[in-house]
Parts: C-alpha cells; structure tokens; sequence
C-alpha cells in the first residue's frame, strides 16, 4: 500500500517507521526543506528523532501533489496547524482515505480533528480512523512493545487500520466511538501539565494519584457530554494515554508542567522547546468546552488559570484541596 505521511516530526518519522517495516511504500511530507535534505541524504531526523537512523527506503518530500497518488493518507501535524496546512499548501485530500495520528482540539472552533478534516478536506467520516494511545514517538522508533487503539464509525475501516500497522512490536485495537478516543488523547495532555507542576514542585506520590484519578473523572465527564461512550476512557486512549503521559520523561507536556512549577514562565518554556507541547492549547478549548457543556472541570480549571491567568499553583492546588466536599462517583 502507498502510503504518505503528512508531517516530518518525531510521530510521523516514527510511524513512517512502523509502515516500513510492515512493507508499505510510505514516504513522509513536509514543507521545511532543510528537514526533507536531512533525511534524503543523511537518513536521520536530528531534530525530533536524533539516535534513530532510518532505512534509505523512508523517504522525504517537499512535493505535496505526491499524496494525490497515495491509498492512504496518515496526518501527524499539530492540530492547531492542520485546517491551514491543508489549505495553504493545497494538500489533494479529497476522497481519500485518511488516519489521524494527533491528538488536541482546535482552539478557535473548539472543533475535534476529525470535524476538522470534514470542513477542511470534505472527509467523510466512513474514511476517517483515528490512531491513538500511550505512544511515544522515542520508544516507538526504537520497536519498544506499543499497543494503540484505531477508531472509525466505519468498524471495517478500523480493522483494516490494525492490519496495516499492527506488528509483532506494534498493536493496533479497533473501537468505533471516534468521539472518546479523539478526547481521552486530548484531554490527558491537560491533566499532564498538572502532572508536571506536581513533579515540580515535588509534591509526591500520594498527589500525582489523585490527580490521575480525578483527571480521568473529568475527561469521562467532558467526553461523554459531547457523546462518547464512558468505557473508552478506561482503556489506552484514555487511562492508558493518561498513565504515560503523566509520568514519562518523553512527555513534553508533563515536561512544561514541571517547569512551571520550577517557577519558570510558560513563554520562556515555550520559546525552548523545539517540540509543541499540545496541552497548552488543548487546555484553552478544555475550559471553553466544558462553559459551553456545562461540566464541572476544576483541574482543567486551575490549569487554565495558571497558564493563563498566572495563578500560582500552590494556591491553585489549595483551592482544589478546599472546595466543596464531593460524593466520588461524580
């Protein structure tokens, strides 16, 4: 199968590499030069997969009119660039097949990618599965034991996702609820920010547990408003994609998080990373949807106002340890 990889970073390198050795014919897009050079020439990724050589056959290309020729077309582009990249570069999208490998929510529209790829590229949602889970793009590169979860409205679709990219280092699950799994890989960025303000200001073990608990509660309570089904979020969209994120030292979001409660300033993190952290926006849309939902989101809350409204996070922790008792199943 051809298939053409929208992105160059480290997730699309790395499930380039995945659909390699499965055999596929896959090449990767990008509009930096510079990085299509390095790969062509040099076979590596120096700047989002420096140790991992890849195979002369992954290859890169600036030339977008390649992806009209392509079976499938798989995007790994941060969502907040991905209506404007399909539209700046005139990216031929329509009618094609289409796996999506970012997770967030666009800002401005408080739209999940799957309806961005609606408006933007007409994809229908028969043609469109989602590809998410606990995957780091550092352990995924190097075969590390990976399980996803691929999801569509069209079940059948699903399945064929997980024959093309399931291998004896990479399993792919199927599920039709598109809604859950684009959420629980959005939303556990937010409750990753918090994990890293934990880690930064070394509040412990007993802290970090609570707050991946209660995290999961308000996903579950924000997705299933919007109409997932409350299973999804106990499995590796959810749970799964939540437990890795806040703990793993690949995590750039748990890393910005830890910064911030080192007491650096999310500007100055921002402007260091060479890497989007996507939590920082994801928590913008988080806060948004859950006024216009009207669900109860206090972590998501106080992330908000420390990112935003430069509360400090011991006293947003303090507010949290101080509201209203609460019965715990809701």
């Amino acid at each position: 199968m051809r298939i053409g990889i929208i992105g160059a970073g480290g997730w699309g390198t790395a499930l380039g590499l995945v659909l390699n050795h499965n055999e596929h014919d896959v090449f990767l897009w990008t509009h930096d030069p510079n990085l299509t050079h390095t790969i062509n020439r040099y076979h590596i990724n120096k700047d989002y997969l420096p140790n991992v050589i890849l195979p002369p056959t992954l290859t890169s290309t600036n030339d977008a009119s390649r992806l009209s020729d392509c079976d499938l077309i798989l995007n790994t582009i941060p969502t907040q660039y991905i209506r404007a990249t399909i539209k700046n570069f005139s990216l031929p999208l329509q009618n094609k097949l289409i796996v999506n490998g970012s997770k967030g929510i666009e800002t401005e529209s408080l739209k999940r990618i799957s309806e961005i790829f609606k408006e933007a590229a007409a994809t229908d949602a028969q043609n469109y599965t989602i590809l998410t889970g606990p995957s780091h793009a550092e352990e995924v590169s190097r075969e590390m034991p990976t399980t996803v979860v691929a999801a569509s409205e069209n079940i059948e679709f699903a399945k064929r996702i997980q024959e093309i990219f399931s291998n004896d280092k990479f399993r792919v699950y199927s599920s039709n609820d598109v809604v859950g799994c684009e959420m629980g890989g959005s939303l556990k960025n937010v409750i990753a920010l918090a994990a890293g303000i934990i880690d930064g200001l070394e509040l412990g073990d007993n802290t970090k547990a609570a707050l991946i608990t209660r995290g999961l509660a308000e996903m579950s309570r924000l997705g299933i408003a919007m109409g997932a089904n409350p299973l999804t979020f106990s499995g590796l969209s959810g749970l799964g994609d939540l437990i890795v994120t806040c703990n793993s030292q690949h995590s750039r979001n748990r890393y910005v998080g830890e910064m911030i409660g080192r007491g650096k300033k999310l500007n100055q993190i921002i402007e260091e990373m060479k890497m989007i952290a996507e939590g920082v926006k994801t928590t913008e849309s988080a806060y948004h949807l859950g006024l216009k939902h009207h669900v109860e989101i206090p972590i998501a809350e106080q992330i908000y106002r420390i990112l935003f409204e430069d509360l400090e996070p011991l006293e947003a922790i303090k507010e949290l340890m101080t509201r209203t008792s609460k019965y715990e199943w809701w």
